[in-house]
């Protein structure tokens, strides 16, 4: 078996534009967002193995928060994940794959998740 390394940041709330129906149109809707990328791993990792060696989790949350374009409105929330899973391929060409879960906070009437999850990878 192969070793393999996974970031993640979960649970996160963004309220982004998003929605075709027009109660959701011209309002940001609140999300909640989980990320994952695969990474790129190294041989080993040494108590004083820099930063570099790895990636800031910290661009996962960049990806679904600040470096979404202010004032877009993304019909889907499928479109919304893909431009996640891009932003990430753009910053660091070590991320090999990407799986973004998005559930649509606004809708649930009884506590349930309703959303979705959209893996990418690098081509």
């Amino acid at each position: 078996m192969a070793d393999s390394l996974t970031l993640e940041v979960a649970d996160l709330e963004v309220d982004v534009l998003t929605g075709i129906y027009s109660e959701e149109t011209g309002k940001p809707q609140p999300l909640r967002i989980t990320i994952q990328a695969e990474m790129q791993v190294e041989d080993h990792y040494d108590p004083d193995t820099p930063l570099a060696a790895s990636k800031n989790y910290m661009d996962l949350k960049f990806a679904a928060s600040e470096a979404l374009p202010t004032g877009v409105h993304f019909k889907l929330i499928e479109s919304l994940a893909d431009h996640i899973c891009e932003t990430l391929f753009v910053q660091d060409a070590r991320v090999q794959a990407v799986s973004v879960k998005i559930v649509k906070l606004a809708i649930a009437e009884a506590n349930e998740k309703i959303g979705i999850t959209l893996r990418r990878e690098r081509r």
